[in-house]
């Protein structure tokens, strides 16, 4: 019989809590609750969990604060709960290294759906023809989600990550923002959604921070993500100029 995946649910709202976690019992989730963000925290990187449910607005820790030091130290994978409708939750949750963010109220089984979405991208998946991928210097292994610059290791968060994984799957193809967003969700998942420009930011701050990552692995990964004025991005390991 298969381990049911152990759930941490962050939240301080005891009603909401139970029933979720009625609910997610239901299905085959094990799920233990904390009332505040420390505890939380502390919980979180005890190792015995396989993804972290975290309400934004939390006693003596906010949420977003819980998901900077948990990804400081840990890759475990994080779905930000809220009822703040602010876009700008949103991003910031996600580049702080969320996997993912559900506003509430939010339905349980597309709770269910997203858990298991992103379990499924945190467990290494069979070898196959596409599971590991270069350009230059750079080795991104999807399946045991690792990445090498030249040969050393190299850490992302979980959706840098999944953006990287974009662009070196498309190498040579320029993607805009738009495109790179509609990829994400149908990695993770999730159907086609409405865009609005203001993720634009979030995109942009993630490629930021992952060439600056890259090229303090090693110089010549400086310039495998290029942008390309009023389109997008492109990573390849052509001269500048060549895309």
């Amino acid at each position: 019989m298969q381990t049911p995946a152990k759930v941490l649910l962050i939240e301080d709202d005891v009603r909401l809590a139970e029933r979720t976690a009625e609910y997610l019992q239901g299905h085959e989730l094990a799920v233990e609750i904390a009332g505040d963000g420390e505890t939380g925290l502390t919980r979180a990187l005890s190792g015995e969990f396989d993804v972290i449910l975290l309400d934004l607005m939390l006693p003596r820790l906010d949420g977003l604060e819980v998901c900077r030091r948990l990804r400081q130290r840990s890759a475990l994978p994080v779905i930000m709960l809220s009822a703040r409708s602010e876009e700008i939750d949103r991003i910031l949750g996600l580049e702080l290294g969320a996997d993912d963010y559900l506003p509430k109220p939010y339905s349980p089984r597309e709770l269910v759906a997203r858990i298991r979405a992103v379990l499924r991208r945190a467990v290494p998946s069979p070898e196959g023809p596409t599971s590991t991928l270069r350009c230059g210097p750079l080795v991104v292994d999807r399946a045991r989600r690792r990445i090498e610059v030249a040969g050393a290791a190299c850490d992302l968060t979980a959706h840098q990550f999944d953006l990287l994984w974009l662009l070196l799957e498309a190498r040579g193809q320029v993607l805009s923002r738009e495109q790179l967003y509609q990829r994400l969700r149908a990695l993770r998942g999730q159907s086609p959604g409405a865009y609005d420009p203001s993720v634009d930011r979030s995109i942009d701050v993630q490629l930021s921070k992952i060439r600056g990552t890259l090229a303090a692995a090693d110089a010549r990964a400086a310039g495998l993500i290029r942008t390309v004025r009023g389109v997008g991005y492109v990573l390849d390991d052509a001269p500048e100029g060549a895309a």
